[in-house]
């Protein structure tokens, strides 16, 4: 017998640029790192909350995000990332609600320079 459980996923990238190319690209690799870890498929997917800092504004993480196959009953949301003295530049933050059997362990995604926000996650 299975047993979903709403798990939390967490996960981190940077642009390259303020572009909508940049962008989209560094979403895409962080969505796509974060299903292939959890073997995701959309419909375990709740709900997505990105959150970049005040120097990306180029395009929204969730307007990329909407565009995946599967993804259109996943709630998604953007927002700026509270701005701090010496943070990580063009930094990508998500926040992910997603069913997940319960045995199941929990691999969140570090990338790019993100990954020294948390070392101990990236790989």
């Amino acid at each position: 017998m299975s047993t979903s459980q709403l798990r939390a996923l967490r996960g981190a990238t940077t642009a390259a640029a303020n572009t909508s190319a940049a962008i989209s690209e560094a979403v895409a690799e962080l969505i796509d790192a974060l299903v292939e870890r959890n073997n995701l498929e959309g419909g375990q997917i709740l709900s997505v909350t990105f959150s970049v800092t005040a120097d990306l504004d180029a395009i929204f993480p969730a307007a990329i995000a909407r565009r995946r196959e599967g993804w259109d009953g996943v709630a998604l949301l953007d927002c700026q990332q509270m701005a701090v003295a010496g943070d990580l530049p063009r930094c990508i933050r998500l926040l992910a609600h997603a069913w997940l059997e319960q045995q199941q362990p929990v691999r969140h995604a570090y990338l790019r320079d993100a990954a020294r926000l948390r070392p101990d996650l990236a790989d």
